[in-house]
């Protein structure tokens, strides 16, 4: 799934995308960590891997945010 960088912490590796729709979702550093990256920048397109369902209260968990490439 495809995203946009919203916020990134480099302190604790943690921070938020944005899905298409404008849902933001936050990512820990272990998934941060995953997708072998070493910086992110607010912008940035980002391929992400969600663990979880959809769904009003349903809790999404990104366990890989790693840079979009085509």
């Amino acid at each position: 799934m495809q995203a946009t960088a919203y916020t990134y912490d480099s302190e604790t590796r943690s921070g938020s995308v944005l899905l298409d729709d404008g849902t933001p979702v936050p990512f820990d550093a272990p998934a941060f960590d995953a997708g072998g990256l070493r910086l992110l920048r607010p912008g940035q397109r980002v391929r992400i891997e969600l663990d979880g369902t959809a769904g009003a209260d349903a809790q999404r968990r990104i366990t890989l945010v790693t840079l979009q490439t085509f």
